[in-house]
């Protein structure tokens, strides 16, 4: 019987594989399919961030620049993280920028865990956490977010702490559910972190996507400002995902750690993207309130129209995902139901199963991405309109 090792990858990485993104944008392109698969917007950001990089390529913002981020971005980042969430950080000792928000979770574990330490992750998880956590040589703890309402159970989430857990990674609004975790959720993962006195990864990228409740920064939580890595991202925010800035808030001792990992792996990035961004973080409030307000539109336009097709909505609190049931259709596996729908409608979605260690816990959703425009939803929509139920 032939090995599934792949040779030459480190023992770490074995049984990773090419990502599930990989794989279905691939079948869209080669059946001509409308990707609602890939989470990454179809349309342009704001002109004037576009300006402000334009005016930096050619005012010769072209080299390195220092490895923890341009002043103006820190101080801009600084100054969006008091005027949002009141929390206050140094912009020369507390904040780091790094090629996006993917490079600060690796930089972040590979810096604070030690080869058998363990990280908490509640999954369905964002791709990139396990080969993270992997890479630095640490083992997960998992804790299920079950459907329809993606909650945790509280007791599972105790037992998930060990004497050897070094942190806990929490995405809120999360990917790929569109959960936003409630306050009590979060202070019960605040006073589990504190007991324990182990780290917290707070990953909140879509934190001005929320469309019910409120998005609570866990770093604002007593006992937890001085434990906790804050990740966001710009090229979210901004919706110009492909120049890749994202950034850290810690604590000093904390950073301090941070940036000599990220030295040797980025060193630094995008120096005139993140003079353009600085812009961006000093938009006006009206900016942040048309983006929440545009996205909303959005996911209630894919929301409706995935409902009148006959699949089971959970409607999405925040990101810009949205997960459906698939067995009212007839279908219930989530791999197979999207092999199949680009080749025989010309739609691409993402089997969620993929985000779960146990497929069985998510073999029944899928998840669409609805940063799209309304050209392309509808396009979607109407050829999904043709799938039949299955018998």
């Amino acid at each position: 019987m032939p090995s599934s090792r792949l040779p030459w990858l480190t023992a770490r990485l074995q049984g990773f594989g090419t990502t599930i993104f990989a794989e279905m944008t691939g079948l869209a392109l080669a059946h001509q399919a409308v990707n609602l698969g890939q989470g990454f917007p179809d349309f342009e950001g704001p002109e004037f961030i576009k300006r402000a990089a334009i005016d930096a390529i050619e005012a010769g913002h072209n080299q390195y620049c220092r490895t923890h981020g341009i002043p103006e971005l820190n101080r801009a980042i600084a100054e969006h993280q008091r005027r949002f969430w009141a929390l206050d950080y140094d912009p020369e000792g507390e904040i780091t920028v790094y090629a996006g928000a993917t490079e600060a979770i690796y930089a972040t574990l590979a810096a604070l865990c030690e080869v058998g330490d363990e990280v908490i992750l509640f999954e369905p998880y964002y791709d990139s956490y396990r080969a993270s956590v992997a890479m630095a040589g640490a083992t997960e703890r998992l804790v299920t977010l079950r459907a329809p309402d993606f909650a945790f159970d509280p007791a599972l989430l105790r037992a998930a702490f060990t004497p050897k857990t070094r942190a806990i990674l929490v995405n809120s609004p999360h990917n790929p559910t569109g959960k936003v975790y409630s306050r009590a959720e979060l202070e019960l993962i605040a006073e589990l972190c504190v007991e324990h006195d182990v780290l917290a990864i707070s990953d909140e990228v879509y934190e001005h996507l929320v469309f019910e409740g409120e998005h609570i920064p866990l770093a604002s939580l007593p006992g937890m400002r001085e434990r906790t890595v804050q990740i966001s991202s710009a090229g979210k925010t901004f919706s110009f995902t492909g120049w890749k800035i994202g950034h850290t808030c810690a604590p000093a001792p904390i950073t301090r750690a941070l940036r000599s990992a990220h030295q040797f792996i980025t060193f630094c990035n995008g120096t005139p993207f993140q003079h353009a961004m600085a812009q961006g973080y000093r938009a006006p409030d009206s900016y942040f309130e048309g983006f929440r307000a545009d996205y909303r539109a959005r996911r209630d336009k894919l929301c409706e129209g995935l409902a009148n097709i006959g699949f089971e909505v959970l409607t999405p609190a925040g990101t810009y995902f949205v997960q459906t049931d698939i067995r009212p259709l007839g279908w219930d596996d989530d791999f197979e139901f999207c092999r199949m729908l680009p080749e025989a409608v010309g739609v691409a979605a993402i089997p969620t199963s993929a985000f779960y260690s146990d497929r069985a816990a998510g073999k029944h959703l899928v998840r669409w991405a609805f940063c799209k425009t309304d050209a392309v939803l509808d396009e979607g929509l109407a050829r999904l309109a043709r799938l039949k139920p299955r018998a």
